[in-house]
């Protein structure tokens, strides 16, 4: 059955890759460095509204709905293993899910939970924000590089 349904399974985990890349591309490239210019309580108080609106349906189902299909690809690459393209598939579900939906659960979520819950007009808002703006960015810059090397992998297999 996965068999059948790899070619169009490898499509949708390549554009979600890409698509998720793609969102954690602009927060590094420019969505972070903006906030970091605000002042610490506005830059606070920003970031917790994007992270509140962040969780939508179609973010949501663009984050995991990917990971759910790179399962998928990884399971029909580990089965067709003798297949060319077998190993760059499963690299590229690898990354996807290590790289972007691990990464996100075990250091960006937790940041976000910190931020959340700091007084952002506080001292301690202030040095917690400085912290933040170094820590989940430097792990947002591995989610994208993450979602653009799955991309990229998921081309390979099918050259």
């Amino acid at each position: 059955m996965i068999a059948k349904l790899l070619p169009t399974l490898i499509f949708i985990a390549a554009i979600g890759s890409g698509v998720v890349g793609g969102v954690f591309f602009a927060f590094s490239s420019f969505v972070m460095p903006g906030l970091a210019r605000m002042p610490a309580a506005g830059g606070i108080a920003a970031m917790n509204s994007i992270n509140v609106t962040a969780v939508t349906p179609l973010f949501m189902t663009a984050l995991f709905g990917t990971a759910l299909v790179c399962v998928l690809v990884a399971i029909g690459a580990v089965m067709g293993w003798s297949q060319s393209g077998s190993l760059w598939l499963l690299a590229g579900s690898l990354l996807y899910l290590i790289g972007i939906v691990v990464v996100t659960m075990i250091f960006n979520v937790p940041l976000n939970d910190a931020l959340a819950a700091v007084d952002p007009a506080s001292g301690n808002g202030a040095g917690l924000w400085s912290r933040y703006l170094n820590e989940w960015v430097m792990w947002n810059h591995v989610r994208t590089i993450s979602g653009i090397a799955a991309l990229a992998s998921f081309w390979f297999a099918t050259r």
